[in-house]
């Protein structure tokens, strides 16, 4: 059985499709400020490790576990909710087929606990400062 990795073509389209959506998410004006000390170059390669293991390329994902390279970001659900849908829009814009897009996004919704505790999609200023500040 093929996998979804090579369903979607393999290498050059996943860096592709990466690449777009990595540059999406830098310059959002909701969750871009996140990512303005991160290495761009570094986020994408661990981004593109992350999707081509999940879509069976026999790669392996090589960055820190998900929950302790999110730690220390006050991620609200809405900030969860906002990439989710900038990686929905980068998948339809590259016309990716309804069964790799649809069990990519519901792998992403499956990682939710690791990035959010939050299980609703809003912001609260109050409570990401309460976060930053540890209080």
């Amino acid at each position: 059985m093929e996998s979804l990795f090579d369903q979607l073509g393999g290498e050059p389209p996943l860096r592709q499709i990466i690449d777009t959506f990595i540059d999406r998410v830098f310059t959002d004006r909701m969750i871009g400020f996140f990512f303005r000390n991160a290495d761009k170059r570094r986020i994408k390669e661990m981004e593109y490790q992350l999707a081509a293991s999940f879509l069976g390329a026999g790669t392996q994902y090589q960055g820190r576990p998900l929950d302790k390279a999110h730690a220390k970001h006050p991620i609200m659900g809405g900030h969860f909710a906002r990439r989710r849908q900038i990686l929905k829009e980068t998948l339809e814009f590259y016309q990716v087929a309804g069964t790799i897009k649809e069990a990519w996004l519901r792998h992403t919704d499956d990682l939710r606990p690791l990035i959010t505790g939050q299980t609703v999609d809003e912001c609260d200023p109050t409570e990401a400062r309460r976060r930053i500040l540890g209080s």
